[in-house]
C-alpha cells in the first residue's frame, strides 16, 4: 500500500504539472493597485471584504483586507479596467467608478459610511445570528451564542436544527444516522458512546462555528452518508496578544463547572495560538425498560422490568496550542497540538424484576456497577500552504498523527432475590480491565489551478491514512473470593485499516450558471484478528465516488441548485469487534465482524429567495443499511445488542429555513424540516418494512433590548420517527438565555436555562420475532448556567494575509 501511495502521489504532482503547462501562457508581472479605507471608528474596517472586480463583466479577479490603518493593495494585477467594491455587515457598499490600470494605481481614499439600520447599534448588526443557512451547508455560530454558554459541544449539537441524539447516543442528522463528525476538518475516529463522551468533554467556549454539510463534494473524505458535522475550533487572527478567559457555573439535578482561557499572539510573521479548559461535571440516565418475551406462536412467555440509574463524574482537561510561521509572503507553514485527559467515575444501580406469562413475579435481581475509565487522547498536525502565484494557483499539504488510549476497571456486583425479597444464590461479582490504543497517521495534499483559457479551476488531491486499534478486555469471576479468568467475557481485539483516496473537482461559473463535477476514488484494507479464538477477518476492496453540483441563478431574487453525490459509512472497529461487553447479568453487547459498509447515493435540490430563505428537496437510498438492534439472546430472558445490515433504507426530505425580522429589536431564526424514511428488509428472523412522516422544527429568538443587553429563546419540536424495529415518541424543550456586555464590551455576564419544562426525554417501543421492549430516559437536561466572560489585549487589525482567491464563492456554492 506504500507503494500505492507514492503511485497516488507522483501521478497528481504529474497531473498538475501537466495541466499548468497546458494553460499556462507568457504571465503579465503586473502592477499594485492600492487604496484608503476612511470610517469614523478605523476599527470596524478589519473585517471589510475589498473586491477587486473586471469592469466589463463584474467577475470577481481578486479579495483582499484592509491592514489596521484601513490600507489595502491588490499586488501584481495584469492591465486592464476594474472596479473596486466593497462588501460589510456594517457598512454601507461601495462601488467605484470603472478605471483604466496599466502601471501603478492608486485608488484614493474610500469613505465609508455605517449602514441606516445600524447608526445606533452598530456593534449588534455585526453580532451573527445563532444559525445560518448557506447552499451547502447550515452553520452554527457557537461562539456568540447565548445558549450555547456553559455546555458542551454534544449539548449543543441537539439544539441544532435536524439534529437528534437517541438513548445508545447516537448522533442523526435530518433524521438519519451514519453522521461523520471532524475536528477542524480532520475525521474523529469514534462513534456511539465514545464519540458522545468525547463531545460531552468538550465545552462550547473552545467553537468558533459548527458546519453542518449535507452534501459535501468529492474533497472531502467519503464517509459519512448522513452528512458531515464539522466543529471548528478558536483560533485568533487578530495582531498583538489578545484572547479571553470564562468561567461558567451549571446547577441541574447536579453541578457542573467549566472555566477556560484562550489566547493568541501575532507578531510580524509568527502567530502562536492557544487553550486551556477544565471541564467537570456530574451527570444522571434514569432508564426504564419493559421487556417482553414470545414464543414461536407469537404467545407471551414472560419478561423483565428494569429500573436503571446511572450516575456520571467527569473530569476533563483539554490542552491546545499551535503556531503559524509566514516564511515569505506565499508560504505558511504550522503545527497544532491538541490533549484531551480525562477520568470519570460512573456508578449504576440496576433493578430488574422478571415475571411470568401470567405477569407473576418469579424474582429479581439488583446490579451495583462502579466503574473508572480514562481517555487519553493526543493529536497533532503539521501543514504547509504555498501560494504559488496571484492567479490563486495554490498548493497545501497536512501531516497528522493521533493517539487515542482508553483504560477501564469496571467492579459489578449482582444480587439474587425471590419473590420473598429473600437472596436466593450466591452474589455474582465481576471485575473487568479493559484498555484500548487507536493510532492514526494520515498524509494529505491538496493543490488547486485554475484554467484562465477556459475561465475555470480544478482542485486535486490525495491522501493516505493508516488506522490500528488494540483492544484487550479481561473479566474476572471474584464470587467465591478468587480471581477467575472468565474466557468467555475475556477476548483481545486488533483491527488495521488502511485507506488510499485520490480525488478531482472541476468547476467554473457563467454569468448565471454556476457547475462542479468531481470523482473521488478510495481503496479499503482492513483486517481484523481476534486474539483469543484465533479468528481473522479481511476487508479489500475499492469504491468510486462521484459528486455534482448545478446552480443558477435567475436573478437577484432567486437561486436554484442541484447536488448529487455518493457515500460510504464503514462500520467502526467497536462494531466489528466480536466480543461481548457485560451490562448486567440479562443484557450486553458485542460487535459483528461480518458488518459490511453501508453505500448511499443522495440528491439534493435547494431554492434561496432573496439570498435569506433556504428551500431544500432531498433524495437518498442506502444499501446494507447499518442497525443496531436488540434482540433475544441465547439463555432465557437474556438480550443482546449488536449492529446488523439492513437490505436497505429510503430517505425523502423537504426543508425551510427562513429567518424573520419581526422588528429592529426582534428577529428570529426558524428551520422546518419534514421527512420520510422507509426501511426495507430481514433481520432476526423479521421482517422489517415500516415507514413515517416526521417533522422537526427549530426556532431561534433574539431580542435586543439596548447595544448591550439582548436575550436569546430557542425551541425545538421533534415528532414521532423511526429507527429500524425503534418506534420513537415525540419529543420537544425550550431554552431562555439573557447576556449582558460590560465594560466596553471587554467582558460580558450569561445566563441560561436550557430545558426550562423537563421536557427533553426519550419514550421508544420496539418490536421484532420473539421480544418487545418499551422504555423511557430522562437525563439532567434541566440546567441553569451561569457565564462570565471577559476579553484582554487589543484590537488589532486582522489577519491582512487572509487571501481567499477569486472563485472562493463559486467553490462554497459549488459544495
Amino acid at each position: 500500500m506504500k507503494k500505492k501511495t507514492v503511485f497516488f502521489i507522483a501521478l497528481i504532482i504529474s497531473v498538475t504539472t501537466y495541466i499548468n503547462t497546458c494553460f499556462s501562457q507568457v504571465k503579465d508581472p503586473g502592477f499594485n493597485i492600492s487604496g484608503q479605507l476612511r470610517a469614523d471608528d478605523p476599527a470596524l474596517l478589519k473585517d471589510v471584504v475589498i473586491q477587486l472586480l473586471n469592469a466589463t463583466d463584474k467577475k470577481m479577479v481578486k479579495i483582499e483586507y484592509a491592514d489596521s490603518t484601513g490600507r489595502f493593495t491588490f499586488e501584481q494585477i495584469p492591465a486592464g479596467s476594474y472596479v473596486i467594491a466593497t462588501q460589510s455587515m456594517i457598512f454601507g457598499r461601495y462601488e467605484s467608478a470603472p478605471f483604466r490600470h496599466e502601471k501603478n494605481t492608486t485608488a484614493g481614499t474610500i469613505a465609508l459610511q455605517v449602514k441606516s439600520t445600524a447608526l445606533k447599534e452598530t456593534s449588534v448588526t455585526a453580532v451573527k445570528p445563532f444559525i445560518q443557512q448557506q447552499y451547502d451547508k447550515t452553520v452554527l455560530n457557537v461562539e456568540g451564542s447565548i445558549s450555547a454558554a456553559g455546555s458542551t459541544a454534544l449539548e449543543v449539537l441537539e439544539k441544532a436544527p435536524g439534529i437528534t441524539i437517541d438513548q445508545n447516543d447516537n448522533i442523526a442528522m435530518r433524521g438519519r444516522q451514519g453522521v461523520l463528525i471532524m475536528i477542524d476538518g480532520k475525521q474523529v475516529p469514534m462513534s456511539g458512546q465514545d464519540l458522545a463522551n468525547m463531545l460531552r468533554n468538550m465545552s462550547a467556549s473552545q467553537i468558533e462555528t459548527i458546519d453542518l454539510i449535507t452534501n459535501p463534494s468529492a474533497k472531502y473524505d467519503a464517509a459519512g452518508n448522513a452528512g458531515i458535522i464539522d466543529i471548528r475550533l478558536k483560533k485568533g487572527k487578530k495582531s498583538g496578544t489578545n484572547g479571553n478567559a470564562s468561567l461558567s457555573l451549571s446547577q441541574g439535578r447536579y453541578p457542573k463547572v467549566n472555566p477556560s482561557f484562550n489566547f493568541n499572539s501575532k507578531h510580524q510573521h509568527l502567530n502562536i495560538f492557544g487553550s486551556y479548559n477544565y471541564n467537570y461535571r456530574e451527570e444522571l440516565n434514569d432508564l426504564t425498560i419493559y421487556r417482553q418475551f414470545y414464543d414461536e406462536n407469537n404467545a407471551y412467555t414472560g419478561g423483565n422490568n428494569y429500573q436503571n440509574f446511572f450516575k456520571f463524574r467527569n473530569n476533563n482537561h483539554n490542552v491546545r496550542l499551535g503556531a503559524d510561521y509566514n516564511i515569505s509572503k506565499n508560504v505558511v507553514v504550522g503545527f497544532a497540538a491538541n490533549g484531551m485527559f480525562n477520568a470519570s467515575n460512573i456508578t449504576t444501580h440496576s433493578v430488574a424484576q422478571s415475571v411470568d406469562a401470567h405477569q407473576a413475579n418469579t424474582g429479581s435481581f439488583i446490579t451495583l456497577g462502579d466503574n473508572y475509565p480514562g481517555r487519553n487522547n493526543r493529536s497533532i498536525n503539521l501543514n504547509y500552504k504555498h501560494t504559488l502565484d496571484t492567479s490563486g494557483r495554490e498548493l497545501t499539504a497536512d501531516l497528522d498523527y493521533a493517539r487515542f488510549s482508553s483504560s477501564e476497571k469496571q467492579n459489578y456486583i449482582t444480587r439474587y432475590y425471590d419473590i420473598r425479597q429473600v437472596e436466593s444464590k450466591t452474589p455474582y461479582a465481576l471485575f473487568g480491565d479493559l484498555n484500548g490504543e487507536l493510532s492514526i497517521r494520515s498524509v494529505k495534499m491538496d493543490y488547486t489551478q485554475p484554467l484562465k483559457v477556459i475561465g475555470a479551476k480544478l482542485d486535486a488531491g490525495v491522501k493516505s491514512s493508516w488506522v490500528k486499534s488494540d483492544n484487550d478486555v479481561q473479566f474476572f469471576d471474584r464470587s467465591n473470593g478468587g480471581n477467575v479468568l472468565d474466557k468467555g467475557k475475556s477476548n483481545r481485539f486488533i483491527y488495521k485499516e488502511n485507506i488510499n483516496a485520490a480525488y478531482v473537482n472541476a468547476s467554473k461559473k457563467w454569468k448565471r450558471l454556476s457547475m462542479q463535477l468531481g470523482l473521488r476514488v478510495e481503496n479499503t484494507r482492513a483486517d481484523g484478528f481476534q486474539v483469543t479464538n484465533a479468528e481473522t477477518f479481511n476487508r479489500n476492496y475499492t469504491q468510486l465516488f462521484p459528486s455534482g453540483y448545478a446552480g443558477y441563478e435567475f436573478n437577484a431574487t432567486h437561486d436554484l441548485g442541484l447536488s448529487v453525490s455518493r457515500r460510504i459509512d464503514r462500520p467502526s472497529y467497536r462494531e466489528l469487534n466480536p466480543f461481548k461487553v457485560f451490562l448486567d447479568p440479562l443484557t450486553s453487547s458485542t460487535g459483528n465482524p461480518f458488518l459490511l459498509p453501508e453505500l448511499t447515493n443522495s440528491f439534493e435540490v435547494t431554492h434561496t429567495f432573496r439570498q435569506q430563505y433556504t428551500t431544500k428537496l432531498g433524495y437518498s437510498r442506502t444499501r446494507d443499511n447499518i442497525l443496531t438492534v436488540l434482540s433475544p439472546d441465547e439463555a432465557p430472558g437474556a438480550v443482546i445488542q449488536t449492529g446488523r445490515n439492513l437490505a436497505k433504507y429510503d430517505y425523502y426530505n423537504l426543508s425551510f429555513g427562513f429567518p424573520v425580522n419581526i422588528r429592529k429589536w426582534l428577529s428570529s431564526t426558524n428551520t422546518a424540516l419534514v421527512y420520510y424514511g422507509r426501511y426495507s428488509g430481514n433481520l432476526v428472523n423479521t421482517d422489517l418494512n415500516v415507514s413515517r412522516v416526521s417533522f422537526n422544527f427549530n426556532s431561534v429568538n433574539t431580542i435586543t433590548l439596548n447595544p448591550v443587553t439582548t436575550i436569546e429563546v430557542t425551541g425545538s419540536y421533534e415528532s414521532r420517527s423511526y429507527y429500524g424495529f425503534l418506534d420513537i415518541g415525540s419529543f420537544w424543550f425550550v431554552n431562555a438565555g439573557a447576556q449582558r456586555q460590560l465594560w466596553n464590551r471587554k467582558a460580558s455576564v450569561k445566563i441560561n436555562i436550557a430545558d426550562i419544562f423537563f421536557t427533553n426525554q426519550t419514550n421508544a417501543v420496539t418490536r421484532l420475532t420473539g421480544y418487545g421492549e418499551t422504555f423511557k430516559q430522562k437525563r439532567d437536561t434541566r440546567v441553569a448556567t451561569l457565564t462570565f466572560n471577559y476579553k484582554f489585549g487589543g484590537n488589532g487589525a486582522g489577519n491582512i494575509k487572509r487571501k481567499t482567491g477569486g472563485a472562493e464563492e463559486e467553490k462554497r456554492r459549488a459544495g
